[in-house]
């Protein structure tokens, strides 16, 4: 075993002898939280709009303090951006993490030196939990590669601007420097397909022992190396042990990713987002993601078939139940108050807080009624492909509502085959009677004959890829939507059809 390995154990032990006391304290560790955020920004521009000094409890906080998203946020936003300070948190941000918006162009959301802080140690103790759950920590000592957007950076007001991914790059530690790859060259290459291609040239002959990255975009890189190679990821680098990943569930991509490497490595899921680092899977035991706590963040819930009602209760930790589809609102240490992150959540455990990310709020289809979300359509798809044999690249779900030749609406499942299965209408049934067994309103439509089953149109060979290039959304953070209530992203895919 290696000094680097030794200390590495030793260090995990630390790690999570800290969290093992959050865990076992959740609400009042919560608690804390909360009004540590609120009495810090009790002076702010925001805190004296909303009167933080008579906020006591959760209950004045609701009453307060409404649910807001970027849009509704943008004015405090915007002042903050023009280099005005104290106005929703103390002083200026040190950067802002550029985004994409959906109505009104880039987006851009404040971290501060006590929200990075927070998001550097997320990422270390996933990796830590997991040295010390598995005892495995000899991957230290090998190369580790994260594929992520160009850490360059603008400036605006005195404030540096950049992708989150970017803006991590800032933050690796010394130690773990002279493992790391890419170069800072290649890392800046702004054309993904340019990088990727470069970040194969220099990998290809190095130890790597951790890779992580989206998974959809981690698949473009091992392709690449497949194709140069003729040799499996797994023989290529014999001593990769570890894929880190977030953004996307990574169960439709496994069966391919195994294919691509030769065998299974254990996996590790993030859920970090430009507004906080909020949970890390911190068993290869147990399902779900360890909802952190203790991490400048505090948490309500919004029942998701609730959400656009007037009124909608928001819940603490304490009131959430596994099996429910939340709406997750965040406050944070970066300024963001009641924020509407857009992402829903189900809970697996309660002891301790374990989360799945189940889909967007805003990303869903509920043109009849039967509001599916991503989790179900991504279940449905591992269910087919397990009882198959067949390999999807990349798939994205759209209704059908108006029909040729006045047949019934359905679903259409836009799916770009690695490998195709051999009775295409068996694994259609498939995923139509595992969407079913998991949604009664999607059940109900189907056999009260208002839905007719879904329907496949095959997408060529790298049609995914390309309609992400032509809308300017290729590689970095960038991922495709699972699904939608509108025919947007499906009648733009439609010309990629086989």
């Amino acid at each position: 075993m290696s000094i680097k390995s030794f200390a590495a154990k030793i260090f995990a032990k630390k790690i999570a002898g800290k969290t093992t006391k959050w865990i076992n304290d959740p609400l009042r560790t919560q608690e804390q939280v909360f009004h540590d955020l609120v009495r810090t920004a009790r002076d702010t521009h925001f805190g004296r709009d909303h009167g933080f000094d008579q906020i006591q409890s959760h209950s004045d906080f609701v009453s307060r303090v409404p649910i807001r998203d970027y849009e509704a946020l943008k004015s405090y936003v915007e002042r903050v951006v023009a280099g005005e300070q104290h106005v929703l948190w103390p002083g200026k941000p040190i950067y802002f993490a550029k985004t994409s918006g959906t109505t009104s162009g880039a987006k851009y959301i404040p971290i501060t030196k006590a929200s990075i802080k927070h998001q550097v140690e997320a990422s270390r103790n996933a990796i830590l939990s997991y040295i010390h759950e598995t005892g495995n920590a000899n991957f230290v000592n090998g190369k580790m590669i994260f594929l992520q957007g160009s850490p360059e950076m603008q400036e605006k007001n005195g404030i540096k601007l950049g992708r989150l991914s970017g803006i991590s790059a800032h933050y690796v530690p010394k130690y773990l420097q002279k493992n790391r790859l890419p170069s800072w060259e290649t890392n800046c290459i702004a054309d993904w397909e340019t990088k990727v291609n470069e970040i194969v040239r220099e990998t290809e002959d190095q130890n790597m022992t951790v890779i992580a990255g989206i998974p959809s975009w981690v698949q473009m890189y091992f392709e690449k190396l497949n194709a140069k190679h003729h040799q499996k990821v797994g023989e290529l680098f014999p001593n990769f042990q570890l894929f880190i990943y977030g953004g996307v569930n990574y169960e439709p991509y496994r069966a391919k990713f195994e294919r691509l490497i030769g065998r299974r490595v254990d996996s590790i899921e993030l859920f970090p987002a430009s507004e906080g680092f909020f949970a890390y899977q911190d068993s290869q035991k147990e399902k779900g993601m360890l909802l952190l706590l203790n991490s400048g963040i505090f948490y309500e819930f919004v029942k998701a078939e609730e959400f656009f009602n007037d009124g909608a209760k928001r819940l603490t930790l304490g009131e959430v139940v596994p099996g429910v589809n939340y709406v997750m609102i965040i406050t944070t240490n970066a300024g963001l108050w009641a924020y509407n992150l857009g992402d829903t959540v189900q809970f697996i455990s309660t002891k301790p807080y374990r989360i799945v990310v189940s889909g967007r709020i805003k990303h869903f289809i509920s043109a009849f009624g039967e509001h599916v979300i991503a989790k179900e359509v991504e279940e449905a798809m591992k269910a087919a492909i397990d009882q198959t044999g067949a390999s999807v690249n990349e798939f994205t779900v759209a209704p059908r509502i108006t029909p040729e030749k006045e047949e019934l609406p359905y679903h259409e499942w836009l799916i770009e085959f690695e490998k195709t299965p051999e009775d295409p209408a068996h694994f259609a049934h498939i995923l139509d009677t595992t969407l079913q067994e998991q949604n009664s309103y999607y059940l109900d439509l189907i056999t009260g004959k208002i839905l007719q089953p879904l329907k496949i149109t095959s997408i060529r060979p790298g049609g995914f890829r390309d309609y992400m290039k032509s809308i300017g959304k290729l590689g970095g953070q960038n991922k495709v939507q699972r699904l939608a209530n509108d025919r947007k992203v499906a009648d733009l895919l439609s010309k990629y059809r086989k």
